[in-house]
């Protein structure tokens, strides 16, 4: 069937690939489709399956040619490819093209041009130089935490002064109005509930329903600066009607013995709750570190890395970034082309197309895709397995957390599919400890707990 292949490299780890397909091949495939034209074809004058061939030729050549071409292609390329040291990525739909025009009993030749999966070429990756962040911990860090777990334990109670203060739970119903005080329908919200002083609502109004009682209305006209966060409001002067609907007001309980108790049988009293939570805020920290540790290692390996990423695989990032960020946006859409019309309405408002929009997304799309092939490089050089104890033994873990049993969480995997993006896991964490141990440690910079957990250091 194949007379001669030969392959090109392209950039962007893109392959371009002829194929040229002997003509005796090319005559079998045309004969063959003749008779089944002719066995199946009603032509009137004839009976069904007694049509000439000559006739057929004549009426329907060049469908004939091209069906013949596509079954050729279709057929060599599954034996080309099946063998090939180059396939076609997952991501890469290959792209054929002929500057031949098929004749039976005649050699025939084609391209076809796919995306491979790159090579890589790695620098140095073992014994580099890191530095190790420095954590300071202080008691205001464990005050913190105490107290967040007091809010989380706090209980809302209608206020006996109706009056709202800031720290009060109030619930709402508002619209914007027209100069002539009718409402802009689509603006109309009713039943909002948020905390007075958080900022957690559109038109940031916290300060404008301090004083005001349960059951009040209230017409308010706000005026936003040019570079107001909620982009809808930025340079508007708006008019908003308000009622206050309830007021009501948290009690905190004492950071206690009891409040320990509370929270979790597991604790006798306070000392224990602050034991468990400077532990939990210290294993936080390691981990921290040890990510920015990471993270170091990679961009230095990522420098000196060769890696030619194909075209598909970045433009099936993108999209599915696009789609991620297209659910988030609309997350009540009835389907995702629903949702996918709503943000692209959106987008035209301001002036921009999807492929702007997505376009902003590409450096970092493609360093997270260099990284993801470079680990996966290094775990392959490394020969990095997992058993299935040690799967076994994550699986556990992530039951105890979630608070499910071995069997339900096992299941739950299974049935989503998780377990192989698992083991992929657990061999890059593998791979990271082999590349912290063999790495070459320095003492970093001093760095506060808050400022590592919010990620500024």
């Amino acid at each position: 069937m194949i007379k001669n292949k030969s392959l090109e490299m392209l950039e962007n780890s893109s392959v371009s690939m002829s194929v040229t397909v002997d003509g005796a091949f090319v005559q079998n495939e045309y004969d063959e489709l003749v008779r089944e034209y002719a066995r199946n074809l009603r032509l009137d004058g004839f009976r069904k399956g007694k049509v000439p061939p000559g006739i057929m030729i004549r009426k329907f050549g060049d469908v004939l040619l091209a069906e013949t071409a596509e079954r050729i292609i279709r057929k060599s390329l599954e034996e080309v490819l099946k063998d090939a040291e180059k396939k076609p990525m997952v991501t890469s739909a290959p792209e054929v093209g002929s500057d031949d025009k098929l004749e039976p009993g005649r050699d025939y030749t084609y391209t076809v041009t796919f995306d491979t999966f790159p090579d890589i070429e790695l620098p140095v990756y073992k014994g580099l130089e890191y530095e190790e962040l420095q954590v300071i911990m202080s008691d205001e860090d464990l005050d913190r935490e105490l107290k967040s777990l007091q809010e989380q334990n706090s209980v809302v109670i209608d206020k006996k002064e109706a009056t709202v203060l800031n720290g009060d739970i109030v619930g709402i119903d508002y619209a914007e109005i027209g100069e002539d005080d009718l409402e802009v329908a689509a603006s109309r919200r009713e039943g909002f509930v948020f905390e007075v002083g958080s900022g957690y609502n559109l038109y940031k109004i916290d300060s404008d329903l301090v004083g005001l009682q349960a059951g009040e209305e209230r017409i308010l006209t706000k005026e936003y600066p040019e570079d107001f966060e909620v982009k809808e409001l930025a340079g508007r002067r708006v008019r908003l009607k308000v009622k206050v609907n309830s007021v009501k007001e948290k009690q905190l309980p004492a950071i206690d013995d009891e409040l320990a108790q509370d929270i979790s049988d597991k604790y006798a009293n306070l000392e224990d709750l602050k034991k468990d939570v400077r532990e939990k805020l210290n294993a936080f920290a390691r981990q921290k570190v040890r990510e920015h540790s990471i993270s170091q290692l990679l961009e230095k390996i990522a420098e000196g890395a060769v890696v030619a990423l194909p075209k598909s695989m970045v433009a099936h990032e993108l999209e599915e970034r696009w789609q991620g960020f297209v659910a988030r946006a609309v997350p009540r859409a009835q389907d995702a082309a629903a949702a996918e019309k709503v943000v692209l309405k959106a987008l035209e408002k301001e002036g921009k197309s999807k492929d702007e929009f997505v376009e902003s997304w590409r450096e970092s799309a493609e360093k997270r895709l260099k990284l993801q092939l470079l680990v996966s490089e290094m775990v392959s050089r490394e020969k990095i397995e997992v058993d299935a104890a040690e799967l076994d033994s994550r699986v556990e873990e992530q039951a105890l957390a979630q608070k499910m049993s071995v069997a339900e969480t096992r299941e739950a995997m299974e049935r989503s599919d998780y377990l192989p993006y698992l083991r992929v896991d657990l061999k890059n964490e593998k791979l990271y400890d082999l590349l912290l141990e063999s790495g070459s440690r320095k003492k970093g910079k001093a760095v506060k707990f808050l400022d590592l957990a919010q990620g500024n250091y």
